[in-house]
């Protein structure tokens, strides 16, 4: 069974999500403990404002009660119309027996639940002071709504928490600078390592490589420079052993024509004939690893432009005139066609073989094979042929790959014409059945630049 391959995750978004959510959290913590220390320091203050209104109290309202002959109930401080929700202090002031005698306005004269006891006492609605006075007979008691206080520490709360939300989008575009930033080398060494191919195994030049980097620069060309070596060992091997084979088996394959022809009819000759089936084979597979050879040995530019449709018409006139049935091929030179490119004459021919011989093994023989070269320069190959899978447009493309066919061939035509075709900054795009039609092959040559 095959392993599973998880989804693919980008390191630079992690990255970016990691730090961000690290910095939001460092904001919000820091946001939370100054929450925390802003209630103890309001407390604080909130505190030391009811001790210093009692004590400062305290003497006002002793000088006023034995100024006055006999309190005979609790009297009404009279002060401004000022709505209750905005009053933060109020107060009494209760005797030794726990009776109010004096009151602020807005409060009512039904005692605080507070003891009579000095200092702080906090109870559900109220935080209350008490202050003792007269060998404790007379009682100020301050009280602070806690409302107050949870509103005061909501909003310094909320003053501390609203800069954090405009901060963290801010920080979210700094770590994605920084990273950007950071990540750059890291980039620039992923394109440069995309970028290599059989075509171009050059060692790669990042001088501004970080020291990080510099080993796996390093190493990537050391590996370049074996592979190197051993496409270059594959391809003198490729060639040498197909230049090499063409001459004995052209020798063998004419000494067997020649045998041919001097025996009689029966199973000698018969074998005879095999023999010749088989060198023909030898002799084109030799042919097409040669041009293979070639084609990775990197003929397939130049630098002035030629004009290639002389070329096309060449090899059409060749395989018009080596053809038994000369008409079959049919050429199609538009006036005005031309095709200036700076692509290699040979590359282009040995394209342009390839695609004709396909069309003439692989096409219906009672069908021509129809060659036309358009004025924007796009030359089309149509032979007839039953329609292809998109399995079989897929398979004849691969080194070896003949689809489902039963004719000869050595599967490496497509393969040549792939490898050559990036060279000359051309594409070769093929279609079953042909444009217009509802069987038949095309395939459609075009170049850029």
């Amino acid at each position: 069974m095959a392993p599973i391959r998880s989804k693919a995750r980008s390191m630079t978004r992690r990255l970016i999500l990691w730090l961000t959510g690290a910095i939001t959290a460092f904001w919000l913590l820091a946001a939370g403990l100054g929450v925390m220390v802003m209630q103890d320091e309001f407390g604080e203050i909130f505190d030391s404002a009811l001790q210093e209104t009692a004590e400062r109290l305290m003497p006002l309202v002793v000088d006023d009660l034995f100024q006055r002959a006999e309190v005979s109930g609790p009297r009404q401080l009279q002060g401004t119309t000022k709505p209750k929700d905005e009053e933060y202090l109020t107060y009494q002031v209760r005797d030794a027996s726990g009776r109010v005698l004096l009151h602020s306005h807005d409060v009512s004269a039904t005692p605080f639940e507070a003891p009579l006891k000095q200092g702080f006492w906090q109870g559900e609605v109220y935080r209350i002071y008490t202050a003792a006075s007269v060998s404790d007979t007379v009682f100020v008691q301050v009280a602070d709504f806690m409302g107050h206080r949870r509103e005061a520490a909501m909003e310094g709360g909320m003053a501390l928490l609203l800069p954090v939300l405009l901060l963290v989008p801010l920080s979210v575009l700094v770590v994605w600078l920084i990273v950007r930033r950071m990540i750059a080398p890291v980039n620039d060494l992923r394109q440069a390592i995309a970028g290599k191919d059989s075509g171009n195994l050059a060692d790669m030049e990042l001088p501004a490589l970080p020291t990080e980097l510099q080993p796996i620069a390093h190493s990537v060309n050391l590996l370049l420079s074996r592979l190197r070596a051993a496409l270059d060992a594959e391809r003198e091997f490729t060639a040498n052993s197909a230049h090499e084979l063409r001459t004995p088996i052209a020798g063998a394959l004419a000494q067997t024509q020649m045998l041919i022809g001097e025996l009689r009819e029966g199973p000698t000759k018969s074998r005879a004939r095999q023999i010749e089936t088989s060198l023909s084979k030898l002799a084109r597979l030799a042919e097409k690893l040669l041009q293979l050879a070639r084609a990775e040995a990197g003929i397939g530019a130049t630098e002035a432009p030629i004009d290639l449709a002389g070329v096309l018409d060449l090899v059409v006139t060749d395989f018009q005139r080596a053809s038994s049935t000369p008409d079959r091929v049919r050429y199609q030179h538009q006036p005005g066609a031309a095709l200036v490119r700076p692509v290699s004459e040979d590359a282009f021919a040995i394209v342009m073989r390839n695609l004709i011989e396909n069309a003439l093994v692989h096409g219906t023989p009672d069908e021509p094979v129809e060659i036309r070269l358009d004025p924007d320069g796009a030359v089309y190959v149509t032979n007839g042929a039953k329609p292809l899978s998109q399995s079989d447009l897929a398979s004849i493309r691969t080194r070896f790959g003949r689809g489902t066919t039963t004719r000869p061939g050595s599967g490496l035509g497509l393969s040549i014409i792939d490898r050559l075709l990036p060279q000359m900054n051309g594409r070769l795009d093929i279609r079953s059945p042909a444009e217009g039609r509802s069987d038949g092959f095309e395939a459609r040559l075009t170049f850029s630049g």
